[in-house]
């Protein structure tokens, strides 16, 4: 009896002996998406702490001096994502070669500054599986920079949006080094042209993806470009030297291309395009958005030998009626149309297209203010049931009654935008009926109440986000409602609903998913209601409580104890003073803060809290700081990485009348 108590005693005080590390891996696969999870099994025991340095492959930390120490641990990292770190040297850059080498596969620098060649070069050398890197907004890489890239000869995919230093001799380089390529995005680098491009396009025979947006381009390039057998995405948009005339003789067969973005190509028009599409007849989705052209029966001709066709957009181009019925005639098998400020679009061309498209899931008719009766949305459900998208911003002459229709005809609704619009409570009740909606946005709908939002909660559980910006017949009952019966939430915007008080931040508090709050301009709310946010709210990364001038010092308290994944606050126009914004900086992630016309704000204060705040990305505040501020402290924060934006009294933005900005947008309309 002895032993067998002896044994049983062993058993308890070891009671993850029955695990193997298999095991262990499945279940930090299911806890993977919460870092706290995984930080809290970590700290179990230290057969899981080392368990889970083993299982762990992708990393993004916060501050680029923790490098060294989080690479000791996790030396298999495959995916290491840097954007959090603004300032990333050299010597970062060497110290990551040496600790991860022949693991890394992917590395993120999109947001990050101070690194040169001779970084990239280690990089190059000792990451010899390196398949994919993003240097995009290096505004200083240059074609020695260029040059060393061309070393790292396993990578696939490549991004160096913004590099404006590059010349056609860099990208040369890359094409004859980076032979496998298969993505390569060269955005905004202004310095390339068609000698450079035409280079791609004979040593890297593997690309698929390619991304010469607002590059100094002519058509000239793109008779090499289209001769590339395994070309499946091609994005010209803002490339004003695409003409008609230099694709004239353009002449192709790449069937392989699915995807065309043509989009702001000023002086490209139905000739040109029917060039460009003449070989594309296995064409997917073609972005022709802010064109010159009017999309009419003649322009909508040139789409006949494109019948695969599933996604189009046409944003802010003139549209006739004929036009519209051509598409649906020519391209059925559509099933995303996207009309945003097509302000000529009218009932009966929306009509005769969407008639057209049984298969239909996503449509964007924002801002098609001409759009007024019934019909046309009763015909838009009645036609496309399988729609899991419907954005009508700003359609402001549909009555209620055509809201009723959304509901009873397109249950498998995921997002719904219906901002600046005439739906009242009846229409949010047959719209709870969409089991499946995850997004809402009801901004500026003046004719919603609690009422409308009750049905909402009740209906809609698998709610993410909800957009109730200066929805003004909201109370704290709707709020209530919404939290019960949407817990899954994760965004939701309160913005100038001045009748939320804290009942409201009380209430949504129970939503532990909350990841964005946004509630300015709420007078009624204080830092009582904003403690429960904190402790309840874990997941917090965005926060804004600007113009809530009972919010105070001890609400941030709060926040600096619980809220540790905070990343955005806005306290500008409350009664936070300098004890508060100190407190802030406990919050290791926090990146980015504005501070504008708080009272209780001294230089001492503000120049402390800036330089504890080591990840600071973005400072917002007042320009009357900015010469009370000493010169070598704001130096000291530019170069660590943090950027200043200062707003005075006269560029302070204007909050705007819910109906104001609506006039403002027919002023600049065509």
């Amino acid at each position: 009896m002895k032993k067998m108590k002896k044994a049983k005693e062993i058993h308890i005080s070891e009671p993850f002996d029955l695990l193997s590390e298999e095991l262990v891996f499945i279940i930090l696969d299911l806890i993977s998406e919460n870092p706290s999870d995984l930080k809290s099994f970590s700290l179990t025991c230290k057969w899981f702490y080392q368990v889970e340095a083993k299982h762990r492959k992708s990393l993004k930390p916060l501050r680029p001096e923790y490098l060294p120490r989080l690479l000791s641990r996790y030396r298999k990292t495959a995916d290491l994502d840097l954007t959090s770190c603004p300032r990333v040297t050299d010597y970062a850059l060497s110290v990551l070669a040496c600790l991860c080498g022949p693991w890394l596969r992917s590395l993120d620098l999109s947001r990050s500054a101070s690194f040169s060649a001779a970084g990239l070069l280690r990089l190059a050398v000792k990451c010899v599986n390196l398949v994919e890197i993003d240097l995009s907004n290096s505004t200083d890489l240059s074609d020695a920079a260029a040059a060393v890239l061309a070393e790292a000869t396993s990578l696939q995919r490549l991004k160096l949006g913004r590099c404006k230093l590059l010349t056609d001799m860099g990208i040369g380089c890359i094409a004859v080094g980076c032979r496998k390529l298969q993505l390569l995005c060269l955005k905004w680098c202004v310095g390339v042209g068609d000698l450079g491009v035409a280079l791609l396009a004979v040593k890297c025979k593997d690309i698929r993806t390619l991304d010469l947006s607002f590059l100094p381009i002519t058509g000239k390039c793109l008779h090499d470009i289209l001769r590339l057998q395994h070309l499946e995405e091609l994005l010209l948009e803002g490339c004003f030297g695409v003409d008609d005339d230099s694709l004239r003789s353009l002449r192709h067969d790449c069937k392989s291309l699915k995807k065309l973005d043509a989009s702001s190509c000023q002086n490209l028009s139905q000739r040109g395009l029917t060039s460009l599409l003449s070989g594309a007849g296995c064409l997917q989705r073609l972005d022709l958005a802010h064109c010159s052209s009017v999309i009419s029966l003649d322009f909508a001709s040139s789409l006949k030998k494109v019948s695969t066709l599933q996604s189009i957009r046409l944003d802010g181009c003139s549209v006739t009626c004929d036009g519209l019925k051509a598409i649906g005639n020519y391209c059925n098998s559509l099933k995303e149309v996207s009309l945003s400020k097509c302000v000529s679009v009218t009932d009966e061309g929306l009509l005769s297209l969407v008639m057209k498209l049984k298969d239909l899931r996503k449509l964007d008719i924002t801002c098609c203010r001409k759009l007024s009766g019934v019909v046309s949305i009763t015909q838009i459900a009645n036609s496309c049931p399988l729609l899991v998208s419907l954005k009508m911003e700003s359609c402001s002459l549909v009555s209620r009654e055509a809201f009723w229709s959304i509901g009873q005809k397109c249950g498998l609704l995921e997002e719904l935008d219906l901002t600046d619009n005439e739906i009242d409570d009846e229409g949010l009740k047959s719209i709870s009926s969409c089991q499946s909606l995850s997004s809402l946005k009801l901004g500026i709908c003046l004719n919603i109440t609690d009422k409308g939002l009750s049905y909402i909660g009740n209906g809609c559980s698998n709610l993410r986000e909800l957009d109730l910006y200066r929805s003004v017949g909201i109370t704290d009952i709707g709020i209530s409602s919404i939290a019960q019966g949407c817990i899954q939430l994760e965004t939701i915007n309160i913005s100038y609903c001045k009748d939320i008080t804290d009942k409201s931040l009380v209430s949504l508090s129970r939503c532990s998913l909350v990841q964005t709050l946004e509630c300015r301009g709420c007078p009624n709310i204080t830092s009582q209601g904003l403690a429960p946010i904190a402790v309840g709210c874990k997941r917090l990364a965005k926060l804004d409580v600007k113009k809530c001038p009972n919010i105070n010092d001890s609400g941030l308290l709060a926040l600096a104890h619980f809220s540790q994944s905070l990343k955005q606050i806005s306290v500008s126009e409350t009664g936070v003073s300098e004890v508060g914004v100190v407190w802030l900086t406990k919050i290791g992630s926090l990146q980015n803060i504005a501070v504008v016309k708080t009272s209780g704000l001294s230089p001492s204060g503000v120049a402390a809290a800036l330089l504890s705040c080591g990840g600071l990305r973005k400072a917002k505040l007042h320009a009357s700081l900015r010469s009370l501020l000493p010169p070598s402290l704001i130096q000291h924060l530019e170069a660590r990485g943090c950027a200043f934006l200062w707003k005075d009294n006269n560029t302070l933005q204007t909050e705007l009348d819910p109906k104001y900005w609506k006039l403002q947008l027919e002023d600049i309309g065509p």
